[in-house]
């Protein structure tokens, strides 16, 4: 049994002298660790980008109904009358009144945007109580308020570590300023 022993301590002394494999025990410690922060990275990038175009595409739509005036075309006889909230509506989600082509966040529809022009629960008094509360020069001012929600799925790292679809949302208010 003594040389049993004997042989098991002189191959584990040369062993752990030997440096051939290191590098391959270290890198199989450290790559999974390693590919699991950079997915988590991008797809925290991706996330960002997703919010960012949304609240982009609600700033837009929030600044056109804010200077759109249906009541123009209907009056003028202009044709095609526009109806100022469903086109701010696409140009949140697609970037054009016509709501053609691909939107701009994967998953975005037009459902999930909502733009409301001149809400009467959004519309102030200039003056309150003889203190001037906003400058305009009519009596109220009113606020068009374009919001939306995002359901993100994401590129697939938070279904793998059990985090369903992350709600975005967003909203993006301008004062009415109609022409």
């Amino acid at each position: 049994m003594s040389a049993f022993i004997r042989k098991f301590v002189c191959k584990f002394r040369s062993f752990r002298r030997e440096q051939q494999g290191s590098v391959l025990v270290e890198m199989a410690l450290v790559a999974p660790l390693m590919l699991t922060i950079s997915a988590g990275v991008l797809e925290f990038g991706n996330l960002i980008y997703s919010k960012s175009l949304m609240e982009s595409g609600l700033r837009d739509a929030a600044r056109f109904a804010a200077r759109c005036n249906s009541q123009l075309y209907t009056e003028s006889n202009i044709s095609p009358v526009i109806n100022c909230a469903t086109a701010a509506r696409n140009i949140a989600v697609f970037g054009n009144p016509g709501g053609t082509g691909t939107a701009r966040v994967r998953n975005l529809i037009a459902d999930d945007v909502a733009i409301a022009i001149a809400d009467p629960a959004s519309c102030h008094d200039a003056v309150s109580g003889g203190v001037i509360q906003y400058h305009s020069v009519t009596a109220q001012v009113c606020i068009v308020r374009a919001s939306g929600t995002l359901n993100y799925a994401g590129i697939g790292m938070l279904t793998l570590i059990g985090i369903g679809p992350i709600a975005l949302q967003g909203a993006q208010e301008e004062r009415l300023i109609r022409f």
